[in-house]
């Protein structure tokens, strides 16, 4: 027999959303179990930028001094190079934030401390290694979910059912919710590279003919994405690691005494870019949010901290009816609406820069001509802080209304 768990709200996925949403909840009073389908959140090459609309988030659940005791790099602007012209392409410094930077952060780091924090309301429940094979639907209404655990099979009875389980959401996908693609033109080959103390500080994006090439600061490496063109994995392993490494030393000669670190293709995994968007997140009794809601882009690294706002708008807007016990269409309708607008244009945006930028550099037909926006931002200092903003805060960010029960 399966064991049998009831609680007010059931969350698949126990990424940033989820985790963050059952805190909130928890706050609340509201009975959560979010459900994680591995053992431990240590699994590399995850998203790990935590822009200012999250860190103040983090104030204003009060943790934000102890959050920052965990290792983090703080980065105050986005640097670039396309061709020959050096720029800056946002500049956080002028935010109206308690943190004006991004904070470049280990996801397990985060994630631990969420659940550390949600551990200290008794309404809050996490269950590691238990992942979601079903839903349980009843008189057309979703009433639970069923689960796969370490001691055997799992059937959750809730109130509401969460899918962030991400953009291969196991929950949309028995949900029948209908998605619309938009497509991408790049895929992004993830690796690491040694750090040394007289490195450049700030992040950086390379655009050459043919290539891209950003590196991210993690203190003592460099976490590193090679943007290919969609679908060109075996083209690249084709041509051999030796001419792979020669293209990294091309586009960061400073690193280039130490590419030798690439010994073989294993440790360069391989980030399958997709940009989707369900045109429903929700039936009765389920509700979807972050990438299983809408799947972004790379593009500006603000995919975590979209889902992040979509898990405090939730929070804010269904606590109420959790707690009353119902909760209905109308509700979750609230949701989407909310939240909506704000995910349309941060991937419209996306798609704009996927298609006039991206597409055009990796053509290698095409000539390495910088794009007016970017000549722009090179010549003028005040401009950064537009894409400053669309990266930092997001289009509509969302602020922290739970109770504390």
């Amino acid at each position: 027999m399966p064991e049998t768990i009831s609680v007010q709200c059931c969350i698949a996925g126990g990424g940033p959303a989820g985790t963050v949403l059952g805190l909130l909840l928890a706050r609340a009073g509201v009975s959560v179990l979010v459900l994680e389908k591995h053992a431990d959140f240590l699994r590399d090459f995850r998203g790990d930028t935590l822009h200012p609309s999250t860190l103040e988030i983090m104030h204003e659940l009060g943790v934000l001094e102890r959050f920052l005791r965990l290792p983090h790099q703080k980065v105050y602007r986005i640097n670039g190079r396309f061709g020959d012209l050096e720029f800056t392409v946002a500049d956080f410094s002028h935010l109206p934030t308690h943190c004006r930077y991004v904070a470049f952060m280990p996801q397990w780091d985060f994630l631990n401390f969420l659940v550390e924090e949600g551990s200290q309301y008794p309404t809050f429940q996490v269950r590691m290694s238990a992942e979601v094979t079903d839903l349980i639907e009843s008189g057309g209404s979703v009433v639970g979910l069923r689960g796969e655990t370490a001691k055997g099979p799992l059937e959750v009875r809730a109130a509401l059912v969460v899918g962030a389980d991400g953009r291969h959401s196991i929950v949309r996908k028995n949900a029948g919710l209908s998605v619309e693609e938009f497509g991408a033109p790049m895929d992004v080959l993830w690796f690491r590279l040694s750090r040394k103390a007289d490195d450049p500080v700030d992040p950086m994006g390379r655009f050459d003919t043919g290539r891209i090439f950003i590196m991210l600061n993690r203190g003592d490496y460099w976490q590193c994405g090679f943007v290919i063109a969609k679908g060109s994995l075996a083209e690249v392993r084709a041509q051999g690691l030796p001419l792979f490494r020669e293209r990294i030393a091309k586009l960061a000669p400073f690193a280039a005494d130490r590419i030798h670190e690439l010994q073989e293709w294993e440790p360069i995994r391989l980030l399958t870019v997709q940009v989707d968007r369900l045109r429903q997140w929700y039936k009765p009794g389920l509700l979807c949010i972050g990438d299983a809601a809408h799947a972004m882009s790379p593009v500006g690294g603000v995919g975590i901290n979209l889902a992040i706002q979509d898990a405090v708008a939730t929070a804010n807007l269904l606590w109420q009816p959790l707690r009353d016990g119902r909760v209905t269409e109308v509700d979750l309708a609230k949701v989407q609406t909310r939240r909506a607008w704000p995910t349309e244009v941060t991937q419209r945006i996306q798609l704009f820069v996927q298609d006039r930028v991206i597409s055009r550099v990796l053509d290698r037909k095409s000539s390495l001509t910088p794009p007016f926006a970017i000549r722009l931002l090179a010549r003028f200092p005040y401009l950064r802080r537009i894409p400053a903003r669309m990266i930092g805060l997001g289009v509509r960010p969302e602020h922290v209304r739970t109770p504390v029960r």
